[in-house]
């Protein structure tokens, strides 16, 4: 925190020494486009969403105050609360439409809203057309002018500094690691009980409120808007921006809107004196530098600063902190899992034919068969990331086939997957406790505003306590992605146990494991066991199989070829012919 307040001290020191106005007349731009920028950060940096339709809520802002105070002669800060309405509105309907496609539809989708809006702008008569509209007031307080130079300087720079304040607390927060779980793709953050839909137009939405703040601004600082300020030309300048400062870091906006700013005011005049004629041709070097950042510094030049700043581990203060909420677990011998005749096909093929058994409450329960036996379809069947085409799954005696992967979780049913699907960039402690996100209750505005600091310790407490519960205490401040193979599955199972299960899903934890990290998985498991945990495990290695499992299902093209106890699985010769092999 003493950081931060040095920054807000700093801006009105800035504002009084003897900086050229020059200066202060590109920080001002700076600040604007720095602004909008940190939008893009949180919504493609973090959220892995490309938007190029940034500009068209800049130009909303901006428009709004512009008509509203010439019109109606309404204060700008009224139009402030105003143009943000709108903008929130706008940015939920085309959130809501645009942010269910994916791969390249969603580029695209807002490449056409921010063109439909610049045409808009420029051919409604109300809007000025073209010409825009002209002879805004600056803005005052108290008959002070604060709306040009060095007020409006620190008036700017304090909005930045604290909307990257709240996005610094937001990030570090149960909103935040779900946020930032969108990124790696959507199966893992469902299996978390995240409602994946909901932070993507969340992220958009917000990042729309920081453009249309910097329109406001922008409006009466120019005292003039037209729409060639708010086009597609412009909503790609502004994540190039992102890009070449580093759309993955917050400062990144600051040094990436700095940059393009004085280059393009410094190229502008120096390349026409060298070329001899006169054109864009900024355009081309800002082209040329976009593929060198891209190829050579894809992370973006705050990635440089960033390798020089030792990271601080975070402070360990939970230790007083109370106890998350858990779920009453069932009685050992409890009828758990009731798989009922599942079956999955896809056009002609069925991949699960059939395929029916139960699990109680304190078993380890293997499923396994040889590759393609349809071992993984009938666990994402089981855990809802597939749909079935009959049959029934039964938990607790609720059916929950039908319902998606975060109301499987909530039901109290947790899993992990055959490949790790994690957050590299976060800590140990903090992926695992992404796992603790249902049993909490902060949202977006809490966290931005530093008022879940006792949930979230309840959160670390949580994790620390899990992770020392399978054996990595020693990890908590370790970034996930420097972790070996073992570690990582490890730590995936211990961000499925701060979910709270009454059953874990294992899918493959031994895969690519080496010896020594399979024996300390059969003791996680055998403790887990020991402590009343009901497991399902998907597994090729026979070893571990044979170990730990109590009843063994036996899958063989995607039907039930039988299930028994380890012992009678050995002695099946249709199993040993099928799966473990002949004795001659």
């Amino acid at each position: 925190m003493r950081r931060w307040l040095f920054l807000f001290a700093a801006v009105p020191l800035v504002a009084v020494l003897p900086v050229p106005d020059y200066w202060i007349f590109q920080l001002n731009y700076i600040g604007l486009y720095a602004m909008t920028c940190m939008g893009l950060v949180l919504l493609t940096g973090v959220s892995g969403l490309t938007s190029f339709g940034q500009a068209a809520f800049v130009g909303i802002g901006a428009y709004t105050t512009a008509w509203l105070t010439l019109n109606l002669g309404w204060s700008p800060w009224i139009t402030l609360f105003v143009g943000l309405a709108l903008t929130f509105a706008s940015a939920l309907i085309v959130g809501v439409i645009t942010l269910r496609m994916s791969g390249h539809y969603l580029p695209l989708a807002t490449i056409a809203w921010g063109l439909s809006l610049y045409y808009l702008m420029g051919n409604m008569d109300a809007l000025g057309k073209y010409d825009g509209l002209l002879g805004l007031q600056s803005l005052n307080v108290f008959g002070f002018d604060i709306g040009q130079g060095r007020p409006f300087f620190v008036l700017t720079w304090l909005i930045l500094f604290a909307s990257a304040l709240c996005m610094v607390q937001l990030l570090d927060s149960r909103a935040g690691r779900a946020i930032r779980s969108l990124k790696n793709g959507t199966q893992m953050a469902e299996a978390m009980g995240i409602n994946t839909f909901r932070y993507k137009v969340t992220a958009f939405v917000m990042a729309a409120l920081l453009a249309s703040v910097a329109g406001w601004l922008l409006a009466h600082f120019q005292r003039t808007v037209n729409p060639s300020a708010f086009g597609l030309k412009m909503g790609i300048e502004y994540l190039f921006m992102a890009v070449v400062g580093g759309v993955g870091y917050i400062w990144g906006a600051v040094v990436g809107a700095g940059l393009i700013k004085l280059m393009d005011d410094y190229l502008q005049v120096l390349l026409p004196k060298l070329i001899g004629t006169s054109g864009s041709y900024e355009v081309i070097v800002f082209g040329v530098l976009l593929v060198l950042v891209l190829k050579y510094l894809p992370d973006g030049l705050w990635s440089l600063v960033a390798r020089y700043m030792p990271r601080r581990d975070r402070e360990v203060d939970w230790a007083d902190a109370g106890h998350l909420s858990e779920t009453h677990k069932p009685q050992v011998g409890e009828l758990l899992l009731d798989v009922q005749d599942i079956r999955k096909q896809f056009g002609g093929l069925v991949a699960v034919n059939d395929i029916r058994f139960q699990i109680n409450a304190g078993q380890i329960v293997g499923l396994i068969g040889p590759n393609g036996a349809g071992k993984s379809t009938t666990f994402n069947l089981i855990t809802g990331v597939l749909p079935l085409t009959s049959g029934a799954v039964k938990f607790r005696g609720d059916t929950i086939s039908g319902l998606p992967s975060r109301e499987i979780l909530r039901k109290g049913m947790a899993r992990t997957f055959q490949h790790v699907k994690m957050i590299p960039d976060m800590t140990v402690l903090e992926n695992v406790a992404l796992g603790a996100y249902t049993r909490g209750e902060s949202g977006v505005i809490s966290s931005m505003l530093g008022t879940n600091s006792a949930e979230e310790k309840r959160f670390m407490k949580e994790a620390q306590h899990q992770l020392a519960r399978i054996g990595m205490g020693n990890y908590l401040h370790e970034l996930a992605g420097n972790l070996a193979m073992g570690p990582q599955r490890l730590m995936e199972i211990a961000r499925a146990l701060c979910c709270d299960p009454a059953l874990l899903l294992l899918d493959e934890p031994a895969a690519g494991l080496r010896h020594k990290e399979k024996q300390d998985l059969i003791k996680v498991l055998r403790q887990l066991q020991s402590e009343g945990m009901s497991i399902l495990l998907v597994e090729h290695d026979m070893d571990l199989v044979m170990d730990v499992c109590d009843h063994l299902v036996v899958m063989e093209f995607g039907t039930l070829l039988t299930q028994g106890t380890p012992a009678e699985i050995q002695a099946s010769p249709a199993v040993r012919a099928a799966y473990l092999g002949t004795e001659h």
